[in-house]
């Protein structure tokens, strides 16, 4: 492969989250009051929601609101032309879970000490620890989300004349991204109205991340039990904006095919009576409980 920025790696980045980030997170993605572990500090099954990395790029180590702007031009790869993030959405991610989040834990304080700890307070960190894998392809343009940047990406269509085996819904509101925003993303497309009319779709549009976020959400809590063991990998193509206000209708199917002791599931999520905005959807689980004896 050659050309300009070919072979570029972006530097390793330190990422660092609070207790409190992951709670803020797993309720601005419609985790509910049965959902203790993830929405309760103190549940003895605590865990931060499996998805969190795809946050993790924006927010860094940060514990205020940056410009969303500027960061994402701190860093120029060489040869190839200044990213204009407000020209740029999101295409598609893929998110492979290989270990559990680590919960974040009081920091240790010797007696006597007063001062303040590098970590802070119930700190997690990530330091070269291969916990997940997190891939994006990037749209540019406008309008119907522009044009793809980077190579094909393989197909998992619905499987054809079967019903889907799972329905659920999602009704946003016109807080939900002025909410899911705190966990890091703060792309003023989400907050405002003007740039969302400059990119051609109206006004103000919610996170791509948060159909993504909300959809692996019922997934889980409708086939996995709400159980972060029980999803491997999720990935989706962002194929439409949704509104805020706009009720998002997922359709998931089990296709019987394992991979090793993971059944692939394939899902569509659409604002209803609408377009679809995630398509391409597949995720690998261990369906359990009352979704496997119904289903």
């Amino acid at each position: 492969m050659s050309g300009p920025g070919a072979g570029f790696e972006y530097p390793p980045k330190e990422v660092s989250w609070l207790k409190r980030d992951a709670l803020l997170f797993a309720a601005s993605i419609g985790c509910t009051s049965d959902e203790l572990q993830f929405l309760f500090e103190p549940d003895p099954n605590f865990s931060v929601f499996p998805t969190y990395p795809v946050v993790l790029p924006f927010k860094i180590d940060a514990q205020e609101v940056i410009d969303f702007y500027a960061a994402q031009k701190a860093i120029k790869i060489p040869g190839v032309p200044e990213f204009d993030a407000r020209r740029v959405v999101d295409g598609q991610r893929l998110v492979q879970f290989l270990k559990p989040l680590p919960r974040p834990r009081p920091a240790k304080r010797p007696p006597g000490h007063r001062g303040r700890d590098a970590d802070g307070p119930g700190r997690g960190r990530l330091r070269r620890r291969l916990l997940a894998r997190h891939r994006q392809r990037l749209l540019r343009g406008a309008g119907q989300l522009g044009r793809a940047q980077g190579p094909a990406t393989e197909n998992f269509p619905p499987p054809k004349g079967k019903k889907p085996d799972v329905v659920f819904e999602d009704q946003t509101t016109p807080q939900t991204a002025l909410l899911y925003r705190l966990n890091g993303d703060y792309n003023p497309l989400h907050a405002h109205p003007e740039p969302g009319k400059k990119m051609g779709f109206g006004g103000a549009i919610v996170h791509g991340l948060y159909s993504f976020n909300s959809s692996c959400h019922g997934l889980l809590q409708k086939l996995g039990g709400s159980d972060p063991k029980n999803i491997k990998e999720f990935q989706a193509r962002f194929a439409s904006p949704v509104k805020p206000g706009d009720k998002l209708v997922t359709q998931a199917w089990r296709t019987g095919e394992m991979k090793g002791e993971w059944e692939e599931i394939r899902f569509v999520t659409s604002v209803e009576g609408g377009k679809v905005c995630l398509s391409n959807g597949r995720a690998l689980m261990k369906v359990v409980g009352e979704a496997k004896s119904k289903l």
